[in-house]
């Protein structure tokens, strides 16, 4: 088979996809009866016309570049962490657990505390599952899948018996003391004197997140367990006969990936939300697989998918709320970029193999 330039499939693959997504979307816009290019309009208009809709875009971009880098580093050890979901959730009830423990004198040492706290229980929750598989061979999809159903089940009868303030109706934690309100994107602005985005919730995760991705690339790219985690990846035997143990590297590779999902929490549970909800995670693991798919598994791509991701999530809400097209379908115009640029990216590929083969 033709090996494709890697400008190619770095960027023309993922290009041709959305193309195909977004053709196929608007067909679907114009069978109910609505003019795609206004819908597009409207999408661009509502996340990135102002300061408002950036707001809604990176904080929604933040999560997803936690989830997406989760997704990529189980991916280079050649294992597919599904479970981004539930050890999300798990980070949330760790950042909780810290928040509501001691009354914080500052964000900053209560933001350090809750970073960790999120990560340690993220990646607690991916152990299991990663020591099924090291040890037993148990299937890492089939493991993971099951214990996003063990977090939702986890973390509603902690947030009705346990965590719930006493007389509330609420399946929600208690808020969380002043001291834990991280710094929005708007305070760091005005800050600089700039008026930036009142009321979005976009906060400090965001640079959080990009610090992710640095670490990230300089572990799997800059250090020698990197290069274990890759090898491991592209080969297992030949890892093995390298001296590489694969129980380590699955064990580790999983504990960080579920570390990184975990970290997500800082941006909504902490940052957001300010106390732990149900159902707060908000579907952004299952998401991180596609970001993490579509950005070829390194942090710069996983970055612009973020945001691509981002730009749908608030430009599809804000499509639901200034046009009659339900919200039905912008789930299923989010669909189809998932699924063009995940499942069926071999059928672009295909023909461009062929294309540059001839050349």
């Amino acid at each position: 088979m033709t090996r494709l330039p890697r400008w190619a499939d770095l960027v023309l693959v993922p290009l041709i996809s959305l193309a195909l997504a977004f053709a196929i979307s608007a067909l679907v816009i114009l069978s109910i009866g609505q003019n795609p290019i206004e819908a597009l309009r409207v999408m661009v208009t509502g996340a990135l016309g102002s300061s408002y809709g950036w707001g809604y875009t990176l904080y929604y971009a933040t999560n997803f570049i936690f989830t997406g880098l989760a997704v990529a580093v189980a991916a280079h050890a050649g294992l597919f962490n599904i479970g981004a979901e539930g050890q999300a959730s798990l980070g949330g009830l760790g950042v909780a657990l810290v928040a509501l423990s001691l009354p914080w004198p500052h964000w900053g040492v209560a933001l350090s505390a809750a970073m960790v706290g999120a990560a340690l229980f993220g990646a607690m929750w991916a152990f299991v599952p990663a020591i099924l598989q090291a040890k037993r061979g148990s299937h890492i999809v089939i493991t993971t899948i099951m214990f996003n159903f063990l977090a939702a089940a986890l973390l509603n009868w902690l947030l009705v018996n346990v965590l719930r303030p006493v007389g509330s109706m609420d399946p929600a934690s208690a808020r969380f003391p002043e001291g834990t309100q991280l710094p929005r994107v708007t305070d760091m602005a005005a800050a600089m004197g700039i008026e930036w985005g009142k009321s979005t919730p976009a906060n400090i995760s965001f640079l959080i997140a990009l610090a992710a991705c640095l670490l990230v690339w300089l572990l799997i790219w800059r250090t020698p367990l990197g290069y274990e985690i890759r090898a491991f990846g592209r080969s297992e035997r030949a890892a093995r006969y390298a001296g590489i143990r694969p129980t380590r590297i699955i064990v580790i590779a999983m504990m960080i990936s579920g570390g990184l999902a975990g970290m997500m929490a800082i941006n909504n549970v902490m940052g957001e939300a300010g106390r732990l909800l149900l159902n707060s995670a908000e579907g952004a693991g299952f998401i991180g697989i596609a970001v993490a798919l579509m950005g070829r598994n390194h942090p710069v791509g996983i970055v612009l998918a973020a945001l691509l991701f981002g730009f749908l999530y608030q430009g599809g809400a804000e499509l639901a709320l200034w046009t009659s097209i339900p919200r039905e379908l912008i789930v299923v115009i989010q669909a189809l970029v998932i699924l063009f640029t995940g499942a069926l990216d071999n059928m672009v590929r295909m023909p461009l193999n062929r294309l540059f083969g001839a050349r």
